[in-house]
């Protein structure tokens, strides 16, 4: 489908079923609206396509910069690239600051407009997780979403039958890869949430950076089903194939998909989770 002037709501089905999704379809979807142009209808009708070709849609739902909070002054995890309130007083202000989870909470606004706009209009299921919660509708959706534990919040795109779908963004996008980096005992990260008034949580296996993630492309490319929708790229790749070729990398090189020259980025801290893995 060539880039046009203005994306119609038959536009996005088509693309969609040109991909090959259907009924029968488990998708991850990763977003941007305004890399399609202008949208008729905009993210509404980008929500309302997902649910009418596929069976079960899965989104992140995440609100880390509304319950999000420092570490405990003191409590320090190895290789956890993370700061601590300055002392009790300023982190009981920080949680004090902070809101606790509720599932009407509204979506962090990095995460994209379609994400708020499938909250809102496609009345999905939500998981609880303060910091990582995610939303998905559909057949499936209760199935995957019990799969997030407060220390596995990545459990609903591990119980995920399906593929990842890539509208208009690149692989930094791709949570699939952190589960990868993950089983491999690496982006392994502790953080900290308001849980309830006056409680906070410690979360551990939160996951790290993914600004090079975008070098796993060229490895995925025989896997991966692509057209284009106005003037988004639109990628579907199977799961199995993002993990195997996560792991592909990591296992060559402990330090692959990472940054290696800024010693203060999580990048480094993830090296080092890496290493201290494969010295066990």
């Amino acid at each position: 489908m060539r880039a046009t002037d203005v994306v119609t709501g038959a536009d996005l089905v088509d693309g969609l079923r040109q991909l090959g999704l259907g009924r029968a379809s488990e998708v991850i979807v990763h977003s941007s609206l305004s890399s399609f142009g202008y949208v008729d209808g905009g993210a509404e009708a980008v929500c309302s396509a997902l649910t009418e070709v596929c069976g079960t849609v899965l989104m992140p739902a995440g609100t880390w910069d509304l319950t999000g909070i420092p570490a405990p002054p003191g409590l320090v995890r190895p290789h956890n690239a993370y700061w601590n309130a300055n002392d009790w007083p300023d982190f009981d202000a920080r949680l004090s600051q902070a809101t606790s989870f509720r599932a009407e909470l509204p979506i962090d606004r990095w995460l994209g407009t379609i994400p708020e706009t499938f909250r809102l209009t496609c009345s999905p299921f939500r998981t609880e997780h303060p910091l990582f919660s995610y939303q998905a509708a559909g057949p499936a959706a209760e199935r995957l979403l019990e799969a997030q534990r407060p220390d596995w919040p990545l459990g609903p795109i591990e119980a995920l039958d399906g593929d990842v779908l890539l509208l208009g963004v690149t692989h930094t996008s791709n949570t699939t890869i952190h589960l990868a980096e993950q089983y491999l005992g690496r982006s392994r990260f502790y953080r900290y949430a308001k849980s309830a008034d006056g409680l906070w949580a410690e979360l551990p296996n939160v996951p790290g950076e993914s600004h090079h993630f975008g070098m796993i492309e060229p490895v995925l490319r025989s896997a991966t089903k692509e057209i284009q929708i106005g003037n988004a790229r639109i990628r579907r790749i199977p799961k199995q194939a993002v993990l195997a070729a996560t792991r592909q990398f990591v296992e060559a090189d402990p330090a692959a998909l990472l940054c290696t020259d800024d010693p203060t980025c999580r990048c480094a801290a993830a090296l080092q989770q890496r290493l201290a893995a494969l010295a066990e």
